[in-house]
């Protein structure tokens, strides 16, 4: 079932070519974790993520159980505050899109990649939990956007917490619509 919403939500993506201006460098991915999942293995995504071909979202192949270690480690986070919120999805970030976020009733929150403790750094994977632990923080419950202003050798990012993956796929198809007219109102 976890494979078949995947595959739902990559299709709503790759059917949308103002998705391909929402990819950021280090390409999109989107996962969705077992009920009560514990390791990354227990988490499903794109291996080879979701890329743009000619301006149209393509993902590199179909959806794995740990194909994504970073977002795998993020849902498992986010898991621990809410167990219900089983999917994410990355996307660039624009100061423009998280605040079409707010404006659409999202909960937005966000973590500074550069305050980051040296003892989370120092060790291999700890960035992503550290960095929902301290969006819960600064919301007082789970937000349905967390991101950051990256830091360093890291992308900015904004990451959409939810439910499904069919929903976040449309959320973010939804941005996209949005912020490509916004561009052309310019």
């Amino acid at each position: 079932m976890i494979i078949e919403k995947l595959e739902r939500a990559v299709q709503i993506l790759e059917e949308s070519p103002e998705f391909a201006q929402l990819i950021p460098e280090v390409r999109s991915n989107i996962v969705m974790a077992k009920e009560n999942a514990q390791t990354v293995e227990d988490v499903a995504g794109i291996p080879g993520r979701i890329t743009s071909v000619k301006g149209i979202p393509k993902a590199v192949s179909r959806p794995d159980f740990g194909a994504s270690s970073h977002m795998a480690r993020l849902v498992l986070s986010v898991m621990k505050h809410d167990p219900e919120k089983r999917s994410a999805l990355n996307i660039k970030y624009t100061p423009d899109l998280v605040d079409m976020c707010r404006k659409l009733g999202l909960k937005v929150s966000s973590y500074d990649r550069t305050h980051e403790p040296s003892k989370v750094s120092e060790k291999e994977g700890s960035t992503i939990s550290w960095g929902v632990e301290v969006a819960v923080q600064n919301s007082d419950t789970v937000p349905d956007v967390i991101y950051h202003k990256g830091a360093w050798g890291k992308e900015p990012m904004i990451v959409m917490v939810g439910n499904q993956p069919e929903e976040l796929a449309e959320m973010a198809v939804c941005l996209a619509r949005l912020s490509s007219t916004e561009k052309v109102k310019v």
